[in-house]
């Protein structure tokens, strides 16, 4: 009987499945059954191989070659083939073969239900280490057992509860694909065996990983495989994966990346492999593929949500071929719509957008976005070229110099405002875009500003503000809010029949918290030019200083959701609050009412305190220019009290002194020492009381580091030593306790800014008057010089102030006053 080389099989050798070997099939010299049998001159047969070696040891020992069986010497060392028998050797052995495949087959089918028995795996593992055997003994086993049937047992077997089983199916497999393709096809047409390989790619074991990615490689290199392959869900995300992988093996990474350079070779699966951010082959086809191609290649594209790093590397290399299409004349209506749509997608990221517009986007853009009559893009694609724009001007790289007369020339922004009044919602709302961007830019905005007036766009952008869509009035508020710095006045006169819209958009609470369209329209109100008293009547009527002051407090105490948009509104409802302050001296005393109804000025010092830490420098700068509003008011607010009726003897000597009625003592029955009548903050808005805590607040601002604030907060601190009050000198007083002297005099010191340096002068001059703080100060040289700078380069008023401060500090003689007293002796 035959024997075997391969270790393990043994079992597959049952007499009962194989005819025994013919002595004659022996190789006397290695006792195996021969493969190539040969005869010399004595008339024996051996193995080729095994008569060589004999005649090369007889040689090599000096001797003459013999026959091994007789030991006769032979006159040649010739062989000739003995065809018949190896022939005859041949058909015993595919007798056998098949036979013992039979058997495996069987062992194999045996086993297809799962088998937690560790014995119950070594027959599978048997069938399977013979069928490897075979076909690594001969390549043209393969197809032997194809033929059997038997692919379909082994792919069984990847199911198995066995890891050593599965390990065994997975290698055997690639064993017999390899360079087969009729075999691959076998395997190949249960859609079920490809769905078992690929989940062996996120398995934790990582040689089922490695072999199942060296069986994918193989099959992927017959087409029909391909696309089988690409059509199980996650194939392609498991292969990109493990191909970006830096733990795996690297000899598994490149079978990875093999595969899915053969699954290149279908569309469908370029689109999954950019889907899940391998880019590169749906670039590569776009570029270079048939028009066909390159038109499904930019649907594909335009149809992704790419990272913005990728759409930087489509930009740099598919950008100039997606900018020709859309140049060219000649480009199909299905080439353009999926160009547009493609660059849509890529020009939403600033990078992308730059590439673009170096490429020379813009020209054609708006050529075909401005375009009418015949061969005109329809209204849909229309829709795209004005989403493509506004993803440009959103980008902040469209400067004056780039757009030049493609986009900010007259005729072509009337153009855009026209077409902006005459079509959809879709359009409208993405050209009101464009012209936000390019309001937002100082660079561009005058243009804009410009072609509004001339085209007399004003009403119709306004109406705007009261469209059905959300987006169309968002949109509209971000554009008339750019624009309100150089036409508040037109503005306030067009947007009088529609501030009730705006409003509502205000007092909407259906979120629960700020919406970006309640903070747009209550930025735009604040905006408005603050001394429109027509306006600022218009909005008391409406209710809206109640409304916005009611919202801030609710923001304060936390009963309104915050969110990204608090910051603006709340920017937006304090200069539309400031407007009151800006009023008090209107209307008869009705905007003081409402000042004391609303508790503006308590409002405003809790702002100042809130708004400290969070950066909203504005709410600091108009809070503290609306404290100093309601607190010069405080002088003619104060309720003073009647004088007590003072003894007849006492009346009679003050008049023959010359004196009036006496004057109370400051806080005398419980008086304000500034101001000399009874004051609060809510009601005339003094800011000495109240524990002084506005003052305090003040104060801090004073170290802000936004200049403006500083000036804001010095000024309401002036208003409490300036000629308005009963008692500056307690002003002075008021402040220093709320240790503010020193912080106002770095003020003077640091000089900023000329606005800064002279009301920084004008306070310290205050504060200088009350003599004992001018001694103090008189000894820190720092303060002399810096008014000694003001003296040498300030304005002629900051100039006089300072001499009257260095007057206070002796450091320039008091002429006047010495005059008078030379004339006085003379006199006497």
């Amino acid at each position: 009987m035959a024997a075997h080389d391969y270790s393990g099989d043994s079992e597959l050798e049952d007499p009962s499945y194989q005819e025994p070997a013919f002595e004659a099939f022996m190789c006397p010299l290695t006792k195996q059954v021969m493969h190539d049998p040969v005869t010399i001159e004595t008339g024996h047969t051996f193995e080729r191989e095994a008569i060589l070696k004999w005649f090369r040891e007889c040689r090599d020992s000096g001797r003459t070659p013999t026959c091994p069986l007789t030991q006769a010497e032979l006159r040649a060392a010739d062989i000739s083939p003995s065809i018949a028998l190896r022939n005859a050797i041949d058909e015993w052995r595919a007798r056998n073969q098949d036979k013992e495949l039979d058997k495996a087959k069987l062992q194999l089918q045996s086993q297809s239900q799962p088998q937690d028995d560790d014995a119950a795996a070594q027959l599978p593992l048997r069938a399977l280490g013979y069928i490897s055997h075979m076909c690594h003994a001969s390549t043209a086993n393969k197809n032997l057992v194809r033929r059997q049937g038997i692919i379909p047992a082994v792919a069984a077997m990847l199911k198995s509860s066995s890891r050593r089983v599965r390990l065994k199916a997975l290698d055997l497999l690639r064993v017999l694909v390899e360079g087969n393709d009729d075999n691959k096809e076998e395997l190949g047409q249960g859609g079920d065996t490809i769905r078992t390989i690929i989940k062996f790619l996120s398995n934790d074991h990582v040689q089922e990983r490695e072999l199942a990615v060296s069986l994918l490689h193989e099959l992927s290199k017959l087409d029909p495989i391909c696309q089988r392959i690409g059509a199980v869900y996650g194939a392609i995300l498991l292969l990109v994966g493990m191909g970006s992988s830096k733990s795996d093996n690297p000899a598994a990474v490149e079978k990875a990346e093999s595969t899915l350079r053969n699954l290149e070779r279908y569309e469908t699966n370029v689109k999954q492999m950019a889907e899940n951010g391998r880019l590169q082959p749906l670039i590569t086809k776009l570029i270079h593929g048939t028009p066909q191609v390159q038109l499904a290649m930019a649907e594909y594209l335009g149809e992704l949500a790419l990272a913005n790093d990728v759409k930087v590397v489509v930009a740099e290399q598919a950008g100039p071929l997606l900018v020709s299409i859309m140049k060219s004349t000649g480009s199909s209506l299905p080439a353009k719509e999926a160009t547009l749509k493609a660059l849509r997608e890529i020009s939403s990221n600033e990078s992308s957008a730059r590439i673009l517009l170096q490429v020379g986007i813009l020209p054609p853009l708006v050529k075909d976005l401005l375009s009418v009559g015949a061969g005109h893009l329809p209204m849909r694609l229309k829709e795209v070229s004005a989403a493509i724009l506004a993803n440009l001007v959103a980008s902040g790289s469209l400067d004056a110099e780039t757009a030049g007369e493609t986009l900010l020339s007259e005729d072509v922004l009337h153009s855009l405002l026209h077409l902006i009044s005459n079509t959809g919602p879709a359009i409208e709302c993405k050209l009101l875009s464009v012209l936000v961007g390019l309001t937002g830019s100082p660079a561009t905005v005058a243009d804009v500003v410009f072609a509004i007036r001339s085209s007399g766009a004003t009403i119709s952008l306004v109406q705007f503000v009261e469209a059905a869509h959300r987006e169309i009035r968002l949109e509209s508020l971000k554009l008339l809010r750019n624009v309100s710095p150089y036409m508040g006045a037109e503005l306030a006169d067009a947007l009088g029949g529609h501030l009730g819209s705006l409003l509502r958009a205000v007092y909407d609470d259906r979120s629960g918290g700020v919406t970006e369209e309640q903070a747009a329209a209550a930025g735009l109100l604040g905006d408005l030019p603050e001394r429109d008293w027509d306006l600022t009547r218009q909005l008391q009527e409406l209710g809206a200083f109640r409304a916005l002051a009611s919202k801030l407090v609710e923001l304060r105490r936390g009963t309104i959701r915050g969110n990204r948009h608090v910051a603006p509104f709340t920017e937006g409802a304090v200069k539309v609050l400031y407007r009151v302050t800006c009023a008090l001296g209107e209307g008869g005393g009705e905007y003081v009412e409402v000042a004391r109804e609303l508790g503006l000025a308590p409002l405003f010092v809790d702002l100042l305190q809130q708004q400290m830490s969070s950066g909203l420098d504005a709410v600091l700068l108009y809070s503290a220019m609306a404290l100093e509003n309601l607190s010069l008011q405080s002088g003619r607010l104060t309720a003073v009290p009647e004088p007590a009726p003072a003894p007849r003897g006492l009346l009679l000597m003050c008049a023959c002194l010359g004196g009036g009625t006496p004057a109370p003592a400051p806080g005398a029955l419980g008086t304000c020492r500034v101001h000399g009548g009874f004051c609060s903050l809510r009601e005339s808005f003094c800011l000495a009381e109240g524990g002084c805590k506005a003052v305090e607040r003040l104060v801090a601002c004073l170290e802000h580091a936004d200049a403006r604030v500083v000036e804001a907060a010095l000024a309401a601190l002036s208003t409490l030593v300036g000629d308005g009050v009963a008692n500056a000198a307690e002003g002075v007083l008021v402040v220093g306790e709320a240790e503010g002297l020193r912080p106002v005099v770095e003020v003077l010191v640091e000089n900023r800014t000329e606005a800064l340096q002279r009301r920084a002068v004008w306070a310290v001059e205050r504060i200088l008057r009350v003599e004992d703080i001018a001694e103090e100060v008189a000894a820190d040289q720092t303060v002399a010089s810096a008014l000694v700078e003001a003296y040498r380069n300030g304005d002629a008023r900051t100039r006089q102030t300072a001499e009257r401060a260095l007057r206070h500090l002796d450091r320039i003689p008091n002429f006047s006053s010495a005059f008078h007293h030379a004339k006085a002796s003379r006199g006497a």
